[in-house]
């Protein structure tokens, strides 16, 4: 079992940065990939980014189209720790951001955008963006 708790949601305005942080409670934590999904009101839950487990060498990342070049998802396996920094914010990043964990492997980059991939999920954080 895997505890993902996630933080950083805030209200920014238009063009802002903002960091999310998820904190994961597991010894295995090199042994899973992570990623992050939003949810928007009305909405269903779309994936944002997501970053491989650790085998030694760089993790490979992947992103939605839509936040590719604004966010930057990492993983910090000492603290385990994953983050997503976002910049230039738009009013329509505004949604429920949540952090997933999935086995390894199972992971790759063909399915990492898929939720039925990830096997825990946190609660979320809210992040609003004001126009």
């Amino acid at each position: 079992q895997v505890q993902l708790v996630e933080s950083g949601g805030a209200l920014v305005q238009a063009g802002d940065s903002l960091s999310l942080s998820c904190a994961a409670s597991t010894t295995l934590f090199l042994s899973y990939a992570m990623g992050w999904f939003r949810q928007a009101p009305g909405k269903e839950r779309e994936f944002v980014a997501a970053i491989s487990y650790s085998d030694g060498s760089k993790e490979p990342t992947h992103y939605a189209d839509s936040v590719k070049g604004r966010f930057t998802i990492s993983r910090d396996n000492a603290k385990n720790m994953v983050y997503l920094q976002m910049v230039s914010l738009k009013p329509e990043d505004t949604a429920t951001y949540f952090c997933a964990a999935a086995m390894g492997h199972k992971w790759h980059q063909g399915v990492a955008a898929t939720s039925i991939t990830y096997d825990y999920w946190g609660q979320g954080t809210q992040v609003t963006v004001s126009s």
